[in-house]
């Protein structure tokens, strides 16, 4: 499994957001600006991340962007998996199925298997919250 910069700076977002937790829209360029993340690249980030339902966002003169939740009810899986698509640590398993001609006698399936869920069990159980308050 290797994240790539979209999920990284997704998670770098949202951890900025539930840093600056307030009742008003954080805008795009504070974002930007404090991530040192150019506005394109940032624009597809945050859109990505509103379409999944994680930000509210606000056009406009106030407009930016703010956590739709709180931060303990954010998992860093479930962003990682809106931005990456997949955890899989094999193509094989993209997607949650077993998509290989071999799986009925490949002996590594049942590892690869067991480690997806390995990843996908230990990123579910970290928040948001617990990274900002450094129990991980």
């Amino acid at each position: 499994m290797m994240v790539s910069s979209k999920g990284r700076y997704a998670l770098r977002v949202m951890l900025y957001l539930a840093q600056n937790d307030r009742e008003e829209l954080i805008p795009l360029k504070e974002i930007a600006e404090s991530q040192n993340i150019s506005m394109k690249y940032l624009e597809m980030i945050v859109s990505l991340l509103h379409k999944g339902g994680m930000l509210i966002s606000g056009r406009g003169k106030k407009g930016g962007y703010r956590l739709a939740r709180k931060s303990s009810e954010y998992t860093i899986g479930s962003i990682l998996k809106l931005t990456e698509k997949t955890l899989a640590p094999v193509n094989c398993l993209e997607g949650g199925k077993v998509t290989c001609e071999k799986a009925g006698y490949c002996i590594t399936l049942p590892m690869w298997q067991k480690l997806d869920g390995i990843i996908d069990d230990y990123l579910e159980t970290v928040t948001l919250e617990d990274l900002l308050e450094g129990r991980v």
